[in-house]
């Protein structure tokens, strides 16, 4: 992607195709995604019926060959589709949504080309296993990627963040009402001598609060 030494790129006269993006390497030999289209505009990729109803992105090619760029560049087809189909709440398992050119040719709504079964049974791949990835990915964390966290592992975060919170230092702007809170008996520090003024004040905490404060005003 980039600069194309090739001189065969999408990009000049005479080209009667676009698709919405690529995929390939970059010039630091890491694999990037490039969007061409908007996704709402109707693209010129299938040769038929597929370029009103489908999204298209091309997979830049090698030697077909190296394994290491085709996990690559696999993968990021998988989380781009992931993506695609998240955003437009389409599901990758039911019939027709997600193809590739040569399912296309097979429905009758793309033109003849092999793409991509001339490549991905090289590396052990079908697009029934790409389906079924696209899948899995979407059930996955949408923002890092990552399996989705258990309750148990939520409470140890959570309990982490506010034992951090309760060791931070409060702000200048409030040491007079703090002075006061503290020297009226309203508000004492834990064990530990902590205040915790940085930390969330429960309803437990707050009505204790207010429960001491009317004491001091003598109202209880």
């Amino acid at each position: 992607l980039g600069k194309n030494t090739g001189n065969n790129h999408w990009n000049q006269s005479g080209v009667d195709a676009c698709v919405h993006a690529f995929i390939g390497k970059l010039a630091d030999g890491t694999v990037g995604v490039y969007q061409t289209l908007p996704w709402t505009c109707r693209g010129w990729h299938a040769g038929g019926a597929a370029n009103n109803t489908h999204i298209s992105f091309e997979i830049c090619e090698d030697g077909l060959t190296d394994g290491d760029y085709f996990r690559k560049v696999y993968q990021a087809a998988v989380e781009l589709t992931a993506w695609l189909c998240r955003m437009y709440q389409m599901d990758p398992a039911a019939d027709g949504v997600v193809i590739c050119h040569s399912e296309g040719y097979q429905r009758g709504i793309a033109s003849n080309h092999a793409d991509v079964m001339h490549w991905f049974p090289r590396h052990g791949k079908d697009m029934d296993d790409f389906r079924a990835d696209v899948e899995r990915a979407m059930n996955t964390d949408t923002q890092g990627g990552e399996d989705e966290v258990t309750q148990e592992q939520f409470n140890q975060m959570m309990g982490v963040y506010l034992k951090g919170l309760a060791g931070q230092e409060p702000a200048d702007w409030s040491q007079e009402a703090r002075d006061w809170a503290e020297e009226n008996g309203i508000l004492y520090g834990n064990e530990k001598g902590e205040k915790q003024y940085k930390s969330f004040c429960t309803r437990e905490q707050m009505v204790q609060f207010l429960h001491r404060l009317a004491k001091l005003e003598g109202k209880t």
